[in-house]
């Protein structure tokens, strides 16, 4: 936007003359160069160092097995994935899988009426199975 100052002494149509806006064209062709270098050379710095490994004969990393949910509803009812296992038989069946890998991570849910205590009773149920991976699920807030 031109801005009119008027000039020293003169009068009439010459009085307010506009001045010379800048010409960003050029800086805007430096700006999209440079983007574009930038663009082209940022892929390559994220690499890495080339490296030859050595071979190994070692077994490759095991993937993680599924993790065992274990579910506790509000009629006091168990259940280990979506199967329902009687209060009694809960300890042996935690027990078993535990022989199997004690390294699986067990995941508890509780639903929010249990109590304390049905909760801390079945953390104490897995923590003497033999699982030492134990974590408890929540339902995460909804965003408003």
């Amino acid at each position: 936007m031109a801005t009119l100052l008027p000039p020293s002494g003169e009068s009439g149509e010459d009085r307010y003359p506009p001045l010379a806006e800048t010409n960003v064209t050029p800086m805007v062709d430096v700006m999209l160069v440079l983007l574009v270098i930038f663009m082209v050379t940022a892929p390559l710095l994220t690499v890495g160092v080339p490296l030859d490994l050595p071979k190994t004969t070692a077994a490759e990393l095991q993937q993680l097995k599924e993790p065992i949910v274990l579910s506790l509803d509000r009629e006091g009812g168990s259940f280990i994935g979506n199967e329902p296992v009687a209060a009694a038989d809960l300890k042996d069946r935690l027990s078993r899988l535990a022989a199997e890998d004690p390294e699986r991570i067990v995941y508890v849910r509780g639903d929010r009426t249990i109590s304390y205590a049905q909760l801390m009773d079945a953390l104490g149920l897995v923590n003497t199975a033999g699982f030492t991976k134990v974590s408890l699920l929540a339902e995460g807030a909804k965003p408003q």
